[in-house]
This record gives C-alpha cells, sequence and structure tokens, in this order.
C-alpha cells in the first residue's frame, strides 16, 4: 500500500501495530500455541518497520552530510510522495547540492584561470615549502634553469649553492639579487618573496626574473652620461691649455733669432702676454686637478654607522644648524614630524648631510623669490615606509632637467660642483632607501627619500 502522506502513513502503521498487539494479547488468552508466536513476529516486525521508517529522514541527512564532506555533489535526492515538509526537505537539499556543484565549478574555473596565467607569464614562480619540496613551478622557471622536472629547490645546488642559500633563507617581503654563472651565461636574478599559510603549513612563494639585460643597459645608459659629463668638465680645461700652450710656442719661437748666439727679442708686452697664458693655464689646471679631487671624494662614501635615532630630534638638530641662514635669507620654514615619536634607523651625520644639501639647494632656488617658503616634512606614507620630504615654493625645475640632477658633476647652478645630490643618493643607497624627486615650475618641488 502506498500512502500519499507522511502523517497518515505513520497513523496508520500505528493503528496496525495496536490492533497487532491487541491480537497478541487475546491469543496469549487462548490455548492456541502457534498463534502467539506468529502475532509476535508481527509486532516485532511492525515496530522495526516503524522505526526503520522514521529513520529514514535520519538516514537522508546522514547520507547529505557525508555528501558535504566527501565533496560528492552529483547526487539527488527523491524523498516524493510523503507529505509537504518532505517534499521542501527534498528540496532543501538538492538546492544545496546545486549550489556546491556550483562553487566547485566556480573554484575549479579559477584555479584552471589562474594556473593558466602562472605557467604563461614571463616571470619565474616557485612556490615551496620551509625544507625545499616544490608545490608549485611554471614553464618559465623550468626554462630558466633547464629543468625539465624538479622536485626540491636543493637540486639547483650544481647550479648556484648561492641561489638555493637565498631561497631558503629569504623572508617575506624581501627583495635579492642574485648573480649566477650558467654555463656561458650570467644571469642576474631578482628575487621576490611572499608567504601563504595552507592547513597550518607555510608555503613561500618567490618570482624570479633575469634582469641581466636591464641592467646592461642601464649600466650603459649610465656611463655614457657620466662620460659626457666628465669629458664636458676635461674639455673645457684642456681646450684652453691645449690652445695657450700652442700660442706660447708661437711667442717663443719668434723671440728666438735664427742665430743661436743672438740675443733674444724680448719686450714688457710679449712678457706680460707670456705671464697671462701661464696664469690662465695654472688656473685650468687647478681646476681640472679640483675636479679629479672631487670626482675621487664621490667615490669614498664612509660606511654608515647605523642606529635608531629620533626623527624629531634630527629636524630639530637640523634647524639649529640652518637657523641663521634661513633667518637672513627671510623664508617661512615649516617643520613636521607625524606622528612625534617617529624613529628612523640610520646613520644620522649622513643623513644630516644630505637633508641640510637638500634645504640648500632650496634656499638657493628661493633667492630673490617674495614669500619663500621651505618645508622639512617627515611621515608614514601608504605603504608604511618612512619618508622625509624637503618641499619649496621656488621656481621649480624643468622636465628635461628633472631626469639628470642626480648624475654626478651634473649642475644648473654657475659655482656648484654637480656632486652634491649625486652623493646624496649614494648615501641613501647605503641606507637602503631612495631619493626623488617631483617639481611643478612656479608652484613647488619636492624631495623624497623613502626608507
Amino acid at each position: 500500500m502506498v500512502f500519499k502522506n507522511f502523517r497518515i502513513h505513520i497513523i496508520v502503521r500505528v493503528v496496525l501495530l495496536a490492533a497487532t498487539i491487541y491480537l497478541l494479547f487475546h491469543t496469549l488468552k487462548s490455548n492456541l500455541f502457534i498463534a502467539p508466536v506468529i502475532v509476535a513476529v508481527v509486532v516485532i516486525f511492525q515496530v522495526a518497520s516503524l522505526i526503520r521508517f522514521l529513520d529514514r529522514t535520519n538516514r537522508e541527512l546522514t547520507s547529505f552530510l557525508q555528501s558535504v564532506r566527501f565533496s560528492e555533489f552529483t547526487r539527488s535526492y527523491q524523498i516524493e510522495g510523503m507529505g509537504g515538509t518532505f517534499n521542501e526537505l527534498n528540496k532543501a537539499f538538492n538546492e544545496v547540492m546545486q549550489d556546491f556543484q556550483k562553487v566547485r565549478a566556480e573554484k575549479e574555473e579559477s584555479f584552471h584561470y589562474l594556473q593558466t596565467i602562472v605557467q604563461n607569464i614571463d616571470v619565474s614562480v616557485i612556490a615551496y615549502s620551509a625544507d625545499g619540496n616544490i608545490e608549485l613551478i611554471n614553464k618559465t622557471a623550468k626554462k630558466l634553469f633547464q629543468l625539465a622536472s624538479i622536485r626540491n629547490i636543493k637540486s639547483l645546488e650544481t647550479l648556484s649553492p648561492e641561489l638555493v642559500n637565498t631561497m631558503l633563507t629569504i623572508k617575506p617581503g624581501e627583495n635579492k639579487l642574485v648573480k649566477v654563472q650558467f654555463e656561458d651565461d650570467i644571469l642576474q636574478l631578482a628575487i621576490y618573496a611572499s608567504s601563504i599559510k595552507i592547513k597550518d603549513k607555510l608555503i613561500y612563494l618567490v618570482t624570479i626574473k633575469d634582469i641581466q639585460n636591464v641592467l646592461e643597459e642601464q649600466e650603459t645608459e649610465a656611463w655614457q652620461k657620466l662620460i659626457r659629463v666628465l669629458t664636458h668638465e676635461i674639455m673645457n680645461s684642456i681646450t684652453p691649455i691645449a690652445s695657450l700652450s700652442s700660442t706660447l710656442d708661437l711667442m717663443l719661437k719668434g723671440m728666438v733669432p735664427q742665430g743661436t748666439d743672438a740675443p733674444l727679442k724680448i719686450d714688457r708686452e710679449s712678457v706680460s702676454e707670456i705671464q697671462e697664458a701661464l696664469q690662465t693655464i695654472n688656473k685650468r689646471s687647478t681646476g681640472l686637478l679640483h675636479f679629479v679631487n672631487t670626482y675621487r671624494n664621490l667615490t669614498r662614501i664612509p660606511i654608515p654607522n647605523f642606529r635608531l635615532c629620533s626623527v624629531r630630534e634630527l629636524f630639530e638638530n637640523i634647524e639649529k644648524i640652518m637657523e641663521e641662514e634661513i633667518r637672513k635669507c627671510g623664508f617661512e620654514f615649516i617643520l613636521s614630524v607625524d606622528p612625534e615619536s617617529l624613529e628612523l634607523t640610520a646613520d644620522e651625520q649622513l643623513i644630516e648631510q644630505v637633508l641640510i644639501n637638500l634645504l640648500k639647494n632650496a634656499m638657493h632656488a628661493l633667492i630673490g623669490r617674495q614669500s619663500g617658503k621651505i618645508q622639512l616634512l617627515a611621515f608614514m606614507n601608504k605603504r608604511g615606509r618612512i619618508t622625509l620630504q624637503v618641499v619649496d615654493n621656488g621656481p621649480g625645475i624643468l622636465k628635461d632637467v628633472l631626469d639628470k640632477i642626480f648624475i654626478p658633476f651634473f649642475t644648473t647652478k654657475p659655482s656648484g660642483s654637480g656632486i652634491g645630490l649625486s652623493l646624496s643618493k649614494q648615501i641613501l643607497r647605503l641606507h637602503n632607501a631612495t631619493i626623488t624627486a617631483h617639481s611643478e615650475p612656479e608652484v613647488e618641488t619636492v624631495f623624497t627619500m623613502t626608507f
């Protein structure tokens, strides 16, 4: 018999069970022996059937939870013909299964999408655990190291022990440069590391890019710029020296007669001209010697003595040093540190030298301007890095000049040496920091140091 409602089904079963129990008591009072046994078996069967029927929902729910647990989302549930509540339960089960199937399909699509990106980008990507076991490596990395397969990064020791040691010791967020001699090629590998935790397991994700060609291009460009500046400075001194030397030679030849015993033909005017020429030669030679000494000083920057220092105290010391000059010029000077407790690990004297140089450049730019203002600022930028800025409202720096201001010996000042900003940049590089310049003519010029 098929019942179309769970409640009716239960009621009928209970009524039949009650009737069968009544029949059992009735047969026990009679003298029959077989009938009570048969009726008792029927009672037991009905009770077991009722319990099984009642447990059907629990079995279906258990099956559903097991499917969720083991990610088996292809199953469907059919509990029709047992009333509205069971139909709703069946519908809910199937909807949940469909949602799980949809989420799984979306995850698989995202996984394949990311896999495609990782495998086809031109940057080597390697994911590995702390013991070096590789979880993921893309085709670019295999091509870079000329390997068909690799299971542990320690396998790269034959290529470069330094590379393996760097990858095992690099910390998340660090950038490192490793030079690798690979057969006839030299690889300059820029390595950046990050980390991710998966199931209580720390995975290091490292990107590696060969920047040898980029470095060579930048190095060549830097040498060309430096050579142009050096050539310009040297030619400015050598040309007049060569010209005056040739003139002096002709003058002296004209003073010496053809006969060896004849007296020299020399007058006061000629002596004066020779003296002027020699003075000019001496002046240009001294200038050239000063230029060479300046270049030597540029390459002799002391090793920084790092210590933790208060940025507020650093700024106040500079303010005391520059106070008299700023007062004489009449410029407005603004000093700001946010937060006040900001601290910096650096060589305080070297950073003072950089800041004083930038402040003097700003003061020079403001000469002859009304309402001149210089700002010395310190704050944490959006990336959480300590930033120092020197800002002035001077005439600004032209765009074509802005790209050259950090080149050694390049200067726009008539009496400048052209090493101040270059020296500042080298000092900041020793601090693992950067210096950049931004200028909006007639509005403001900003020199930014980022640590």
